[in-house]
């Protein structure tokens, strides 16, 4: 083969190379912006549904049993506020196709609530006219029950209230494990860390092994409905899992998206902490009035007044109390 024939040949070669490489790394790039904007999208959806959680429920001025963690959740509002974020996003709102498109990359929505959580998941349904759909539905609540070395069984919360079935004489009792632990004289209660670690695995292996059993019916019926995608659990890292049992939220999954030659597998958690606002109370001590902030101090003295600035109850002739002046 002569020289320039050859140049020929590896000029062509490399021409290739050149031009696959450029191909490869637009499709790079185009799918690493599909990928932000997703992450985005599902993210955003998350943390509105989160917020959803508990909006539009009356909760009462002090949590039951003096815990903030137990709040009242509306799962239906989380769930919708999910889908119409998600909608909104990938520009389906009007597309009732497109909609339906989408759901079928959502194989479940797990909704954490303080003593139990719910699952929005796809399964087989029989509509007002008989016919059978695929669609989100609901499960029951599930607690988060663990059973011990001992045959107790417990039914634990998102802090450290829990129910307890005592094996000895089936008595049931309840309260935070601080102040039932001698009156229940259950060895678990007593070590503090060993209960917050049975607590904490108890409540994520149950939403985990729950979302394996439903990804995996999800798998077989959907088969039927001509989706080729196998979707799994996604591998979720500890600090995330803490994050999800800290305080009621929401766990969503979108999986099996077109993404070039590849496809889109993520989850996202929206957490509904509720943060007590602070307000500042006004109280009369031997004639003269103080105010104080009631995240910083406390008094045996009953509020005149109660205000939300520090600037407003000192309009009102207030002066700050030292902590310790009527206390």
């Amino acid at each position: 083969m002569k020289i320039t024939s050859f140049a020929v040949v590896l000029v062509l070669i490399l021409l290739f190379i050149f031009v696959r490489n450029h191909i490869d790394l637009e499709d790079n790039r185009i799918n690493m912006l599909l990928q932000t904007r997703y992450n985005r999208a599902i993210d955003t959806a998350a943390q509105d549904a989160a917020q959803a959680l508990i909006t539009n429920v009356s909760q009462p001025l002090e949590s039951q049993y003096q815990s903030a963690k137990n709040v009242r959740i509306n799962k239906e509002q989380a769930a919708d506020t999910f889908f119409k974020t998600m909608y909104m996003n990938f520009n389906v709102t009007d597309d009732p196709t497109g909609q339906y498109v989408l759901n079928s990359y959502i194989p479940a929505l797990v909704v954490v609530g303080y003593d139990g959580y719910y699952m929005y998941q796809f399964e087989e349904y029989r509509n007002a006219r008989g016919e059978t759909e695929f669609r989100h539905v609901w499960s029951p609540k599930k607690p988060y029950v663990y059973k011990d070395a001992h045959n107790n069984t417990y039914s634990f919360t998102l802090d450290d209230y829990v129910t307890i079935q005592r094996a000895a004489d089936e008595r049931w009792i309840q309260g935070f494990r601080g102040e039932i632990a001698e009156e229940a004289d259950i060895p678990l209660l007593k070590d503090t860390p060993a209960f917050d670690a049975a607590r904490r695995t108890t409540i994520v292996n149950a939403i985990q092994n729950d979302l394996e059993r439903s990804i995996n019916q999800y798998n077989v019926t959907s088969k039927r409905y001509g989706t080729s995608y196998t979707f799994t659990v996604p591998y979720i890292s500890q600090e995330d899992w803490n994050n999800t049992i800290n305080d009621a939220g929401v766990l969503a999954f979108v999986q099996g998206i077109p993404l070039g030659s590849q496809y889109y597998n993520n989850y996202a958690l929206g957490g509904a902490r509720i943060v007590k606002k602070e307000t500042f109370q006004g109280i009369n001590v031997d004639g003269r009035r103080y105010y104080f902030s009631s995240k910083s101090c406390k008094s045996e003295y009953s509020p005149e007044e109660v205000f939300t600035s520090a600037k407003e109850v000192a309009q009102k002739g207030y002066i700050p109390l030292r902590c310790g002046i009527g206390n």
